[in-house]
């Protein structure tokens, strides 16, 4: 069969990005999602369906931790089709609990008439009304940190990119560190796979939301990691970003997770003593 992006013919591209075909099923880590978040609304003191745009789709919950508390902005997965931050807050209690507000981010979906350069916008517009309003939540708006996995992970890299602050009026050093986890960082192997059925890229819109083909002037630290059983384009994806990142001479610290995969990655952020946790929280704490 002919190559259409690398050394991969259609079949093989569209399987290393069909990333729910590494586990057995999906819906036992979405049912998890759903029951953890809904716990964290239940024991934490949250603010819900803020809104931080004019659609009904862009609000965010918000859950305080006291007076000038970091603030971890949490930016859900689901290949920009699935989920809200409905399902994205399962990592709050713990957060709170260290002191580290959170707030999870919700956005319009493709299948809800958003492109992804809308939903990058959204997210953008997400993190900077954080920016302006941490305080009225007690949050510390100079200790800001973003993270995501899969679709997430791409949105936080593209909250980390350059060229984006003026038009928010804000400054381009709000954001103090990033958690990019299985993030798509460059969208031209989207655009020729399958997934493009829904995401609807055309060459031009793949690069204006690539993260790596917008580096930003200073880069803030990363934490970069990927679960052992993704597949290899996944895993050259987190790749690129940090190994962009380090040419650039930022800190990008990246590492396979032996224990996770796709799907659970993201509950090491419920536990500051787990591998990927203890990496995060110690990012977070130490600016």
């Amino acid at each position: 069969m002919a190559k259409v992006f690398g050394d991969f013919d259609q079949e093989k591209l569209d399987s290393e990005y069909l990333i729910s075909r590494t586990v057995p099923d999906i819906e036992p880590f979405l049912a998890d999602y759903a029951r953890l978040s809904k716990k964290a609304r239940m024991l934490l003191d949250v603010r819900e369906d803020v809104a931080y745009g004019r659609t009904p789709q862009e609000v965010v919950d918000i859950f305080p931790a006291g007076d000038n508390a970091p603030v971890f902005i949490f930016i859900h997965g689901g290949y920009w089709r699935m989920l809200s931050h409905k399902e994205s807050a399962f990592m709050a209690p713990a957060m709170v609990r260290e002191g580290i507000a959170v707030v999870s981010v919700n956005y319009t979906l493709v299948g809800e008439g958003a492109s992804i350069t809308e939903i990058v916008r959204q997210c953008r517009a997400a993190v900077s009304w954080t920016f302006k309003n941490a305080r009225d939540f007690g949050g510390n708006p100079d200790r800001l940190f973003v993270g995501g996995s899969s679709a997430g992970g791409h949105l936080t890299g593209m909250t980390v990119a350059g060229g984006w602050h003026d038009q928010f009026g804000i400054p381009t050093d709000i954001i103090k560190g990033a958690v990019p986890l299985s993030g798509l960082h460059d969208l031209a192997p989207i655009r020729l796979s399958c997934i493009n059925e829904w995401t609807k890229l055309d060459e031009a819109e793949a690069a204006q939301n690539s993260p790596v083909l917008h580096l930003p002037t200073t880069g803030c630290p990363l934490v970069v990691s990927y679960g052992a059983s993704e597949t290899a384009e996944f895993k050259r994806q987190s790749a690129l970003l940090a190994d962009a990142w380090a040419a650039k001479g930022w800190h990008a610290e990246i590492f396979e997770h032996p224990d996770r995969n796709h799907f659970d990655i993201v509950f090491d952020l419920c536990d500051p003593g787990s591998l990927l946790g203890s990496k995060v929280f110690a990012l977070i704490n130490n600016v």
